[in-house]
């Protein structure tokens, strides 16, 4: 089992920037893949960005240039750097890790909420 805790959602005005952080615990030598999901109202939960335990890293088109993932191995965290954020970027940011595929999360954060607005 893996437990994930979230932290740092919050609001922001358009081209600010929030950090989102995700720390993982129990049996994380087992994971392949660690990212974030996000889901705004109304819609499905997109792919954002993901990390493998080699540190090879990847992006959705809408937000490469604008954000970078990171991880702390000896923190058994993964970060997201979010900058220049827009509205559309508005939504519920899940942290996932997966022994496999970042397609196919076995495990779940609680969810953090980012709001992008005037």
């Amino acid at each position: 089992q893996v437990q994930l805790v979230e932290s740092g959602g919050g609001s922001v005005q358009p081209g600010g920037s929030l950090r989102l952080s995700c720390a993982a615990s129990g049996s994380i030598l087992s994971i392949h893949v660690m990212g974030w999901y996000r889901q705004a109202p109304g819609k499905q939960r997109d792919l954002v960005s993901t990390i493998t335990s080699g540190g090879s890293t990847n992006y959705a088109d809408s937000v490469k240039g604008r954000f970078t993932i990171s991880r702390d191995n000896a923190k058994k965290t993964v970060s997201l750097q979010m900058n220049s954020l827009k509205p559309e970027d508005t939504a519920v940011y899940y942290c996932f890790a997966a022994r496999y595929s970042e397609y196919e999360p076995g495990y779940w954060g609680q969810g953090t909420q980012v709001t992008v607005s005037s």
